[in-house]
């Protein structure tokens, strides 16, 4: 894509295309209950027309809708085989084993919170909070519905443990991707980002123990889990040895398998599972994976659970995926987030306003571009300079990012985490989003140090010829 010499959008017309965006979205969402693929496609034309209007040719705009789109394509491919994996372990009795087995070890009244750090252990080992949603996280939303507990509860607690280990784990590509953009040593940016994730962890887990006391005792409706039990029991052979399957799809990612060839290896064992195990013919196997598998208990709870999966199912997530990135991508190269930004930074005239630009900025990415790695790739390249001229060490960026950028993503329902969670665990990031507790309280810590001083790294230079030292303030 050849540059432009156009000039250089204003604010006021860069911030155009967003309101034009969110007020159509909110009409869609809250007046009409329709979803957020209309909106986007209007945030989408808004921005092409101010961009045209700017001095961008057509040909230009054209190829920053391509540039989003091929950003997205790695997502779009994962979501996809999520939904063959979902279709072939569901038909493949993996989940109903994972479901069985759960609700005989976890009581009620720990559910949350012991799912909360199931999650955070399993990501923490393969540094993918998406496979560990697809996989730990499938099996936690069945065994929680049996409990009776909420479907919104459950997936916080989920999506809290995931995004712990994602953020933390030196194999997460989003925390490699935050120290390396940053040039910040990758262990100095775990360590550093311990201080803020590692209490909002805590109160996560201690909330999620206090939220599930309601469920324990008498309120536990201990008949309806051991009719769960029986209806799986008699619909799936269920057998320890399934369990194998996830292990070795999560031993695969923790051996830095790239998540495609390992999802993949996930979907060929749970299809033979549902052959050879489940005695399923080869072409409701395959109708599995292309269309969700399908079952007729008589039981609602367990019907609504297990009828679901398959690669049309997630069409849904990718149609909107695909949308929502050529919006961002005409914003990110007709320069309307650099305009956006510089304004930021006008007003940012301290290290704490500095950060704390830095941690909105992340989240308005996250709404406006659609997607977590441009939330941390944009402000990373944008803030950097900004970072040194403040003597702030790098790692106060790289921590930033992670806080602002992406814990923040699977709070917006058209973010490609928030339409994969959707697609996923079946709940709608309006809903789970008050039970997301790390998620929202990272970025809260992480603005009251920047506020404080605390924790907050600067640079010193001692005398010249020296190296500079850091040191936490």
């Amino acid at each position: 894509m050849t540059e432009q010499k156009v000039p250089q959008m204003k604010f006021g017309v860069a911030i155009l295309p967003l309101i034009i965006m969110i007020i159509a979205m909110v009409i869609s969402i809250v007046v009409l209950e329709q979803g957020p693929h209309i909106p986007l496609l209007i945030g989408t034309v808004a921005a092409g027309l101010v961009a045209w209007r700017s001095g961008y040719k057509w040909d230009h705009i054209e190829e920053s809708m391509y540039k989003g789109i091929r950003l997205a394509l790695p997502a779009v491919a994962i979501i996809m085989l999520v939904g063959l994996i979902i279709g072939a372990w569901i038909g493949g009795g993996i989940v109903a084993t994972m479901i069985y087995y759960g609700l005989k070890v976890i009581t009620p009244a720990f559910f949350l919170s012991a799912i909360c750090i199931i999650c955070t252990v399993v990501c923490l080992a393969i540094g993918s909070s998406w496979s560990t949603m697809a996989t730990v996280g499938v099996a936690g939303m069945g065994i929680g519905l049996s409990m009776g507990i909420p479907a919104p509860m459950i997936a916080g607690a989920i999506i809290s443990g995931a995004y712990f280990g994602d953020k933390i784990s030196p194999l997460s590509d989003n925390t490699t991707l935050a120290a390396g953009l940053t040039e910040t040593d990758l262990f100095e940016h775990i360590k550093n980002s311990l201080y803020t994730t590692v209490p909002a962890w805590l109160v996560a887990v201690v909330v999620y123990f206090f939220i599930g006391r309601q469920f324990a005792g008498s309120q536990m409706d201990s008949g309806s889990i051991s009719q769960t039990m029986r209806v799986l029991e008699e619909s799936f052979v269920i057998s320890p040895w399934l369990l194998l399957v996830p292990a070795i799809v999560i031993g695969l990612v923790a051996k830095k398998v790239p998540a495609l060839p390992a999802l993949f290896v996930g979907v060929v064992l749970g299809f033979l599972c549902h052959v050879f195990v489940q005695g399923g013919n080869i072409t409701d196997a395959v109708a599995a994976l292309q269309s969700g598998f399908v079952i007729d208990t008589g039981n609602e709870m367990v019907d609504n659970l297990f009828n679901r999966g398959g690669l049309d199912s997630m069409m849904y997530t990718v149609s909107m995926t695909i949308v929502a990135m050529t919006f961002g991508g005409i914003l990110e190269h007709a320069g309307m987030l650099q305009a956006i930004v510089d304004k930021i930074l006008k007003l940012a005239k301290t290290a704490k306003g500095l950060i704390t630009s830095t941690i909105l900025t992340c989240f308005a990415t996250n709404v406006t571009c659609s997607e977590q790695y441009i939330s941390v790739v944009v402000p990373a390249r944008m803030y950097a300079n900004a970072y040194k001229e403040k003597g702030l060490h790098s790692k106060n960026l790289s921590r930033a990012l992670g806080d602002g950028g992406t814990l923040t993503s699977v709070f917006v329902p058209w973010n490609t985490c928030g339409v994969f969670i959707f697609g996923t665990l079946g709940v709608h990031a309006f809903e789970y989003a008050p039970y997301a507790i790390l998620n929202w309280i990272t970025p809260v810590i992480s603005i009251i140090f920047a506020i404080t001083g605390f924790t907050i790294a600067k640079i010193a230079t001692t005398k010249p010829g020296e190296d500079e030292i850091s040191k936490a303030v």
